[in-house]
């Protein structure tokens, strides 16, 4: 059974304004342009954070990739297939940059201070929150989601409880959501005195040795 062939770019071979083989020549289709697919739901990411779940088209997100709408369409024919597997991307990256940050943790103070920029991170932590929010919103709308929203939780928590105990990560983390998302909506940052404060009340006291 031959296999379906994804739309090229515009002006290829059997569209209108292409050449044939030969003036086709070097247009993408789904063989030469294997990260297609993922291309397509990196740009799905960016649409979310800009317009969220409730702006997201098939248009917009073909425009962000540099795609024909039909690249778009032919991975994902609904916004609900489009969205969920965007998500998906996201928690997959995420658990991994998560993970990333504490690899050189050997302390309680070092923990602490990956906690603070954690919270108080730049541009880059900003849009992977958006993204975060906008998932844990969309979830809220649709169950099939929260598979999703349970499994980052679960591998964050994870992730600090190789430092504090099941119980302290449970309470660290809903801390950390909540301190993140009263950063991105505050007109003033707060104090990194203040944040350092909340987050070493939640550890609770240094205890044992190299805390």
């Amino acid at each position: 059974m031959q296999e379906r062939e994804e739309p090229g770019e515009p002006g290829g071979p059997g569209e209108p304004g292409g050449h044939g083989a030969a003036g086709g020549a070097g247009r993408r289709s789904r063989r030469h342009d294997p990260r297609r697919r993922e291309r397509v739901l990196d740009a799905a990411l960016d649409v979310l954070v800009e317009d969220g779940a409730a702006g997201i088209t098939h248009r917009k997100v073909a425009a962000r990739a540099d795609v024909p709408l039909g690249s778009v369409t032919y991975h994902f024919a609904s916004l609900t297939e489009l969205c969920a597997q965007a998500f998906a991307r996201y928690v997959e990256l995420r658990t991994a940059e998560y993970e990333a940050l504490f690899t050189e943790v050997s302390s309680r103070e070092e923990l602490i201070d990956v906690l603070v920029e954690l919270v108080r991170g730049g541009p880059s932590r900003d849009r992977s929150a958006v993204l975060g929010f906008e998932l844990h919103l969309a979830a809220l709308r649709d169950p099939a989601l929260r598979a999703l929203t349970q499994e980052w939780t679960r591998s964050s928590r994870a992730v600090l409880a190789r430092f504090t105990g099941a119980g302290t990560a449970a309470r660290l983390d809903a801390l950390l959501e909540g301190m993140i998302m009263h950063t991105l909506l505050s007109t003033e940052r707060e104090p990194r005195a203040t944040t350092r404060a909340a987050i070493v009340q939640t550890l609770g006291p240094a205890t044992g040795p190299g805390t």
